[in-house]
């Protein structure tokens, strides 16, 4: 291990660091076609520790063609569903084999804690290569028996087949680069498409690592392409791109409005997962202290950057006090640091902008006569930092209550039946996920039913499984991530009748 900036860190990852980063088109490092390049800010001290090419619609223009080519040429349109999933397999081997400096890069890059990165993140994106490798043998059609009323006197044969729906333009966030890049291109891979993926320019770090090894792994020149650059340029021009069949984006729900109408306009297939406002619902029955302590992971995992994150507490009144005190005095001992070092509990926030942003809706909760149980106020040091943050005496009306902070804070509110709690819980855009914390297991069934989310977890927050389709209701996204689902989201589905 070597010292980096103040930090120890593999030999590895400081060799990555060292290089002069490119992208990857058609099989070439590249530079952009402008020559402009983008630096690279480590959130928790704010200093360039990296520069990429800033790409954009000329270079995605070059990324497109070359999945098109590898799409319709070469060797991966003939690669039996066996091979893909072999492919599939030796990455997830590497990604394996690299683990710590992809953490390292990844807690650099994004500011998340190294140890979460290690555990979490990349251990994901492991399970995850496997798991869609599996798929890539098992994609079938259907035979059926056809009622036709004209050609009574033929017999007629009917059968589906599900088809690589071609190439796919991808645009990732910035809060779990390398797992959001994997959930689009393993699937991408198992099916046969081809993809361009557009990383965030916050954190394109992992994504041009992930990049490499997937050309160690063997992948033809053209299938994966990584064009780094800024949204308003490079990915606008992927998301409006005429030469994709489909747009895969993970985001806000601000810029994915903006990412559906540009695809639409082409009626490129599209699949967008969305912003969250999600509520974790303590019943009356639940222990205060195990409920404290499932609030706490579910809005400060990730530093609250996270599209489920358990931002609305609503608390049954007869247990709010003991929740919330249990829940501040979490959040007031939790270790603020850089998220290289493996002894940080909370990193710091992803980017000055969004520490102001985060920053600038806990005044306004202030403002509205919101109070502050823990936190509220910024870290010290030269990062982008926020104190772990609980807020108490809200409203549902109020913007912090209503608007999706992104960040550590939550809004702690009682309530008195579920009924009531049920209706607070759903008076909100966005539908991504919900916890319930009960032992009263008759209730917890009544109230799963009445919670309009995609996910609802009961004991537990922020749990994914593979196998488990992944989505929002209303305005937190449109198709669904993982399980049997994903594989729709990246295929056609092909009618053929014939007469025999």
């Amino acid at each position: 291990m070597e010292r980096y900036q103040g930090q120890f860190i593999s030999d590895a990852t400081r060799q990555f660091l060292s290089r002069s980063q490119r992208m990857l088109i058609g099989g070439e490092w590249v530079d952009a076609v402008g020559g402009e390049r983008i630096e690279v800010i480590d959130p928790a001290s704010g200093r360039t520790f990296a520069q990429v090419p800033a790409g954009a619609a000329a270079d995605i223009d070059r990324a497109v063609m070359a999945a098109r080519n590898a799409f319709e040429a070469g060797a991966w349109p003939k690669m039996r569903p066996v091979d893909r999933e072999r492919l599939l397999l030796r990455f997830a081997d590497l990604i394996e084999a690299n683990a710590q400096e992809l953490a390292e890069i990844e807690a650099l890059d994004n500011g998340k804690p190294v140890t979460m990165a290690r555990h979490v993140d990349v251990a994901l994106v492991v399970d995850f290569l496997r798991y869609m490798a599996g798929w890539a043998t098992k994609i079938e059609g259907s035979t059926m028996d056809v009622s036709v009323p004209l050609m009574r006197d033929r017999e007629l044969f009917g059968f589906t087949r599900r088809e690589p729906v071609g190439v796919v333009g991808a645009i990732i966030p910035w809060n779990f680069p390398l797992l959001m890049a994997a959930w689009k291109v393993a699937p991408a891979l198992a099916t046969g498409c081809t993809m361009v993926l557009k990383p965030a320019e916050e954190t394109p770090l992992t994504a041009l690592r992930f990049a490499e090894l997937a050309l160690e792994a063997g992948y033809p020149a053209g299938v994966l392409n990584v064009v780094t650059g800024h949204g308003h340029t490079a990915g606008a021009a992927l998301a409006g791109h005429k030469g994709i069949e489909k747009v895969a984006f993970t985001g806000s729900t601000e810029i994915g409005k903006l990412v559906g109408k540009a695809a639409i306009d082409n009626m490129t297939r599209v699949s967008l997962e969305l912003g969250g406002k999600s509520p974790v619902i303590v019943l009356d029955d639940a222990d205060p202290a195990k409920a404290a302590a499932g609030a706490a992971q579910a809005i400060f995992f990730n530093q609250g950057q996270v599209c489920t994150a358990g931002s609305r507490l609503f608390i049954h009144k007869s247990r709010f006090d003991e929740v919330v005190e249990g829940l501040s005095g979490i959040a007031s001992g939790m270790k603020l640091g850089p998220g290289i070092d493996p002894s940080t509990q909370i990193g710091p926030l992803v980017s000055a902008i969004q520490q102001r942003r985060v920053l600038g809706y806990i005044e306004s909760g202030f403002a509205e006569g919101a109070r502050a149980a823990a936190g509220g106020v910024a870290g010290e040091g030269d990062g982008y930092f926020v104190k772990p943050t609980v807020l108490v005496d809200t409203r549902d009306n109020m913007k912090v209550v209503r608007e999706e902070i992104f960040g550590p804070v939550v809004v702690a509110m009682p309530y008195d039946d579920l009924d009531e709690v049920a209706r607070r819980a759903n008076d909100t855009p966005y539908g991504l996920a919900a916890s319930i914390w009960s032992n009263d297991l008759a209730r917890v069934h009544r109230l799963i039913p009445k919670i309009k989310a995609g996910t609802v977890w009961v004991n537990c927050h922020n749990i994914l499984d593979n196998a488990m389709p992944f989505g929002g209701y209303k305005q937190s996204g449109i198709g669904r991530e993982m399980g049997r689902a994903v594989i729709d989201m990246y295929t056609e589905s092909k009618s053929v009748i014939m007469a025999l």
